[in-house]
């Protein structure tokens, strides 16, 4: 490694280094750390400040004009359906429907259909208190607690690998675009190792991190509207319909007679399909109720408000990836690759889980590790629809204090700071390993 390969690696790690105590030790929004952590990079590697400057601006441009739509129309549509009372209508007919032996597992895969087209904190916000009532509801005893954590955990493994994993969730979706990957196999290869991820993280390793636990009660926040929920079955078709769609578009072009369909091409769109979903949903869901000022204030200025600061964080992670590109970053871990020094696979997953332990985002960790990973997967040869879904993996590497996400899945257990790192944390390591242990497995028949 030559004198300025060692210089940009020690840029990247202190750009990194001075985001993570912006956020951790300064309390600072993750938006305003990353993009200092941007200009650190440049400025230690040798960039001129008018070129990391422009490379800042290009990277938060890219991100936000790819993805910035997807994050809006996913962010209204899991408000639509948790101001509808769709999803709960969805997670408490499922879990009635079961004995209680199976209700861990029903618990599980209800939480991987319910989150496909919802982020990962908006499914949280909807399943767990509806889970939560039912863990209520079980038999009193001195294993109770733990009887609870094996309900609402495998919920929690459902949400977190359809999240990291399979488009059209953000992360896996910027991962597509930016490595040039296709959209219909890496949903396919996503749902195919997130289901028995799910399972392992899931209830199987809720039988041993819930044990002795002792929860208090967590505080849930009451529907914002009083709203009639829709059947059973609209609330499936909405849920269902954004991932229908886009694999229809996909899926049809390999039909005799829809090769090369304006339609079919058009429905495999992430906007487009987010899109119809939404304007089906309006009135499906809220019917005669949907042109009251309250409804469309409830969806539109919850979903803004929550929009804002997720697109702020992203953004700033694409700025941070993109002064790392131009740094020269890409070109270095795509001559390591050349040299098969490392798997391209096992590459992007550790890029992931450095950047997920430091700025405590998923997102974040996939688009900076997917930036980079260009001109490895083209030295290499390697499958991009693979090394998306191993960034996915390594993204959600150890949640713990700097990812809002910890407290919040605290405050819904009920779990004290300790016993949240034993089962949370510990959950989503399982995912993040189990899944990279997939991909390479995968990687030996695809």
């Amino acid at each position: 490694m030559s004198s300025e390969d060692l210089r940009l690696v020690i840029a990247a790690l202190s750009g990194i280094a001075l985001a993570v105590l912006m956020i951790v030790r300064g309390r600072l929004h993750p938006f305003l750390g990353l993009l200092s952590g941007a200009f650190a990079v440049g400025l230690i590697a040798g960039v001129p400040l008018i070129d990391t400057a422009k490379a800042v601006q290009k990277g938060v441009g890219d991100i936000l004009g790819g993805t910035g739509l997807v994050v809006a129309l996913g962010l209204s549509l899991g408000a639509m359906l948790q101001i509808s009372g769709a999803a709960a209508a969805l997670a408490t007919t499922g879990l009635r429907l079961i004995k209680p032996s199976g209700a861990p597992w029903a618990s599980m895969f209800i939480a991987i259909v319910i989150g496909l087209p919802l982020f990962f904190e908006t499914g949280l916000v909807l399943l767990l208190p509806i889970v939560a009532a039912a863990a209520a509801a079980l038999p009193e005893g001195s294993g109770k607690d733990t009887a609870k954590l094996r309900l609402m955990l495998p919920a929690l493994a459902g949400l977190s690998v359809v999240h990291a994993l399979v488009p059209p969730h953000p992360g896996p979706l910027l991962a597509v675009e930016a490595l040039g990957a296709d959209l219909g196999r890496t949903m396919i290869y996503g749902i195919l190792i997130a289901v028995p991820t799910a399972v392992i993280a899931g209830p199987a390793l809720a039988m041993l991190t819930a044990r002795g636990i002792r929860l208090s009660t967590p505080v849930i926040e009451r529907p914002i509207l009083e709203v009639t929920p829709p059947g059973l079955g609209v609330a499936l078709m909405i849920v269902l319909l954004p991932v229908v769609l886009i694999a229809a578009g996909e899926l049809g072009q390999f039909l005799p007679g829809l090769t090369g369909s304006a339609w079919l091409t058009a429905a495999s769109n992430p906007v487009v399909a987010l899109l119809v979903t939404n304007l089906v949903a309006l009135p499906l869901l809220f019917g005669r109720r949907l042109r009251e000022a309250a409804v469309q204030d409830a969806v539109w200025t919850g979903t803004m408000a929550t929009a804002g600061a997720i697109l702020l964080a992203i953004g700033a992670g694409g700025a941070l990836k993109q002064v790392l590109v131009t740094a020269g970053l890409s070109d270095l871990l795509a001559r390591l690759a050349s040299l098969q020094a490392i798997s391209p696979l096992l590459l992007g997953w550790l890029i992931a889980v450095a950047i997920r332990l430091a700025t405590g985002s998923a997102t974040v960790a996939t688009i900076t590790a997917v930036g980079v990973m260009p001109g490895v997967v083209a030295a290499s040869g390697a499958s991009p629809e693979l090394v998306v879904l191993a960034v996915g993996a390594g993204s959600v590497f150890f949640s713990h204090v700097n990812d809002p996400g910890f407290w919040l899945v605290k405050g819904y257990l009920g779990t004290t700071t300790a016993d949240t790192f034993r089962t949370w944390s510990m959950l989503e390591t399982v995912i993040s390993v189990a899944g990279l242990i997939m991909v390479l497995a995968a990687s030996y028949i695809v």
